[in-house]
């Protein structure tokens, strides 16, 4: 029988989505020059906040993902899509 998770554990994307995440944002930004302090201010975030995203060590919101690819002039989805970086090269 299978337990049911408890009311204060949270769920967490899969590992590799958050992998996917961390890479297409580091990839992005280095791509348009920009360091992650530089980023961190144009997603009014913290430098910190921002490399333990690139590293993969945050489950972000939806509201942060929206600052992020704001920052980088792309959309939510690019930022989710493995190879993202390949498709904005395309366009």
């Amino acid at each position: 029988m299978q337990q049911k998770a408890s009311k204060t554990e949270l769920r967490k994307p899969s590992p590799g989505l958050t992998q996917i995440l961390a890479d297409n944002i580091r990839i992005f930004r280095t791509t348009k020059g920009i360091s992650q302090e530089e980023f961190a201010d144009l997603c009014k975030l913290h430098r910190t906040y921002i490399g333990s995203v690139e590293r993969g060590e945050r489950n972000v919101t939806l509201s942060t993902l929206e600052a992020i690819a704001g920052a980088l002039g792309i959309s939510v989805p690019k930022l989710l899509t493995e190879g993202g970086i390949g498709e904005v090269c395309e366009e």
